[in-house]
């Protein structure tokens, strides 16, 4: 399937690729990621393939990133055609400012204008408030991200990396208030990282929200390039000691996940890399799946990840080994707890693609 075959995001109108582009690795200010002209023959790499979904951040490289998208995407006159996507939250100003970060109005339309200003764009097309700051009321952040929109420089909202109350409370009060609605949740999702699957999941379908998965190879993890008896160098390799738990992935269940993604590869006659996309992209609720390289024949090579149907069979080995453990109050709504509702009986559900999303072609001709 080429990446000219779009989804619709979320309850909206916007037509998105299954597979986005992430711009994080835009810019060596971090110690890894690509200069500009491989940064340039990505962003040409992705287009070329019929791509239109972009995903960047303030914080990516220092402002880097940004800076670099709106100089390609002016080169290429692709402004109407891109999908482009930003996100606000984090400090990125020296010294101590205390509003200079974090999601209150203040720092919401300080950030938008800077980033406007980096990607050299009159609008956004989806904004996301990048983490809860654990702060701010959720009614000052959808009001503030409404009044963008109503104001022209933003045409979709998201969240990233929030609780699911928080999301549901946010959707929940535009609904009430006629305030725009969030159209995606922008979430860590892979085999190595299924937590989601206990509220986001049902939360996005039920509520017309597109999931947009980030780090769906964790890290690179799930490449093939990472292993156990410790040969392999990158930034997981780098960071393996960080604070941050996203890269923190060297554990005996990963590695037990690695080792079977690679055996049903070689019996699918994939990469490991593009079977691990394939399986997140085809997960209920995601909308799209970003993917990053630093080299263009990585990014080719994962852009073909939607090119072939994973064998339900290899598919379950998949589900099986990277199950996560599932914990209070979750295991109440497995299948035997329910049936101890209904005592025995089949009560049934939805039939499979009942909320699947809408698959629209390139041309727009078709509806499947």
């Amino acid at each position: 399937m080429s990446l000219d075959h779009y989804y619709i995001l979320g309850r909206s109108g916007l037509r998105v690729s299954r597979l986005s582009f992430g711009a994080m690795t835009f810019g060596t200010e971090w110690g890894w990621g690509s200069d500009k002209t491989a940064a340039q023959l990505l962003f040409d790499t992705y287009l070329d393939a019929g791509g239109n979904f972009i995903d960047t951040a303030d914080v990516y490289t220092g402002g880097t990133s940004e800076t670099w998208l709106g100089e390609f995407v002016a080169a290429r006159q692709a402004r109407d055609r891109v999908v482009l996507a930003s996100k606000f939250t984090f400090n990125l100003g020296p010294g101590q400012n205390a509003n200079g970060g974090g999601n209150g109005r203040k720092n919401i339309l300080h950030a938008v204008d800077a980033s406007l200003k980096r990607l050299n764009t009159d609008y956004l097309d989806l904004y996301y408030l990048h983490a809860w700051d654990m702060i701010t009321p959720v009614e000052e952040v959808m009001r503030t991200l409404d009044d963008l929109v109503r104001a022209g420089k933003v045409r979709y909202i998201g969240f990233s990396d929030v609780p699911a109350w928080y999301a549901a409370r946010a959707q929940t009060l535009a609904e009430w208030r006629g305030w725009e609605p969030l159209t995606a949740l922008q979430l860590q999702y892979s085999l190595a990282e299924r937590n989601l699957e206990h509220e986001f999941t049902r939360l996005a379908t039920e509520l017309g929200i597109g999931v947009t998965a980030w780090s769906p190879l964790a890290s690179g993890l799930l490449s093939g390039k990472y292993r156990v008896d410790g040969a392999g160098t990158g930034r997981l390799e780098a960071l393996k000691d960080s604070p941050n738990p996203a890269f923190r992935k060297f554990t005996e269940r990963n590695w037990a996940i690695v080792a079977e993604l690679e055996r049903v590869a070689n019996e699918a006659g994939q990469t490991m890399s593009a079977v691990a996309l394939n399986w997140v992209a085809n997960r209920p609720g995601v909308g799209s799946v970003i993917v990053g390289a630093t080299r263009p024949d990585q990014l080719e090579a994962n852009l073909k990840a939607l090119d072939f149907t994973l064998p339900l069979e290899l598919t379950a080995r998949l589900d099986a080994v990277s199950a996560p453990e599932i914990p209070f109050p979750y295991y109440f709504f497995s299948n035997e707890m329910q049936g101890m509702m209904y005592g025995g009986a089949n009560v049934g559900d939805k039939p499979a693609g009942y909320t699947a999303p809408v698959l629209v072609t390139g041309n727009g001709a078709g509806v499947d």
